[in-house]
């Protein structure tokens, strides 16, 4: 890695170049150290330093010499995923859901309560806190083990982790999320709005591992957008990038009524029933409005369905990638989510991952 690091800052120049080291490995699977330093764009002698430091912290192993070789086989590493674990927490309308993860993002332990959009902030903050009190004790978390926590929520959210604006819940505007489970977890906590969470969930473990550029789309009873820009989260100057949603002209802030009063509308449109179908396609062309600005906008390579109707997305894929056929210059391709129910939690845990990461290094050779 060749960053310019002014200053003279050797000690920030040591921790880029093993957030790039253990970036490959994690990614790549096992190295050797010429292959390392050919990906990191170090010398093999740079390289050989910083893998020893990560050595020494335990963020990676040596992996044992493959059986039936010939000769003295070169030295090969790999990322520890059990080095830490992660916490990751959903506070949403309708569930708090608590995940704890390796390092890799595999989940390890899972909670989840049921609470309402009308719970005062009092409440809604007890069940949090109930929450995470589970899911620690299940999987007996202490101490260094628990390498951070991210939060996700509805609403604006700042720097501090605060919420500035949230409409979707009670009493929830102005609430200090991280500094209320700061001294809870023992450990460093960053907050952060659902969708933007929701986006970065797919790039480390879902369908968008892959896309440098990627618009994310939560599709439910509130309709929201995360951001994708050059392979990092894309958050803007205030924090409210992807708000395109507060824009009546986009559409999505009545999108979702065209299905509130009808049952289970995407049952029925699957069944050809034609006041459903009508429906399905009035929601989709007002979800189109949306996404053809942003699509207009960043020409993303991929956008992605998640939120609660991406269940159904079997009915109105296709309606939707024709309306944006109508409007956008080039259609990106349109992918599924697969991560459910856990696709925000899991995005939270990845928060808890980026910003511990630096830190646990210093940490450690201090």
């Amino acid at each position: 890695m060749t960053a310019h690091v002014a200053g003279g800052d050797l000690s920030r120049l040591r921790q880029l170049n093993a957030d790039a080291v253990v970036r490959v490995l994690r990614d790549e699977g096992p190295r050797t150290l010429t292959e390392l330093a050919r990906l990191v764009g170090l010398s093999r002698a740079s390289t050989e330093d910083v893998v020893q430091e990560l050595l020494e912290v335990g963020w990676v192993a040596e992996v044992g010499p493959a059986a039936g070789g010939v000769g003295r086989p070169a030295r090969r590493y790999r990322f520890r995923a059990d080095a830490g674990q992660l916490l990751g927490v959903d506070v949403g309308g309708h569930k708090v859901l608590a995940v704890v993860t390796d390092l890799d993002g595999t989940v390890l332990h899972s909670r989840q309560l049921p609470v309402t959009p009308e719970l005062g902030r009092s409440e809604r903050l007890a069940a949090v806190d109930a929450v995470v009190d589970r899911v620690l004790r299940a999987a007996g978390l202490t101490g260094d083990r628990l390498w951070g926590a991210g939060v996700a929520t509805t609403g604006l959210v700042d720097g501090s982790g605060r919420v500035m604006l949230s409409e979707a819940l009670a009493e929830w505007t102005g609430v200090d999320l991280a500094g209320h489970l700061r001294d809870r977890v023992g450990g460093p906590v960053r907050v952060e709005n659902d969708c933007k969470v929701a986006a970065l969930a797919e790039t480390w473990r879902g369908v968008a591992r892959h896309a440098s550029d990627m618009v994310f789309i939560l599709a439910g009873w509130r309709t929201g957008a995360g951001l994708i820009v050059g392979g990092r989260l894309h958050r803007g100057f205030g924090n409210a990038a992807g708000e395109i949603g507060a824009l009546p002209a986009a559409g999505w802030q009545r999108a979702p009524g065209h299905l509130r009063h009808a049952g289970d509308v995407f049952a029925a449109a699957r069944t050809g029933d034609k006041a459903a179908l009508t429906a399905v396609r009035r929601y989709v062309k007002d979800l189109a409005q949306g996404i053809s600005a942003l699509v207009l906008t960043l020409d993303p390579e991929l956008v992605v369905i998640g939120g609660g109707f991406s269940r159904s997305a079997d009915v109105f894929l296709e309606p939707l990638r024709a309306e944006l056929d109508r409007w956008c210059l080039r259609t990106p391709e349109i992918r599924v989510s697969t991560l459910a129910d856990e696709g925000v939690a899991l995005g939270a845990a990845k928060l808890a991952l980026d910003l511990s990461a630096g830190r646990s290094y210093t940490r450690s050779r201090n």
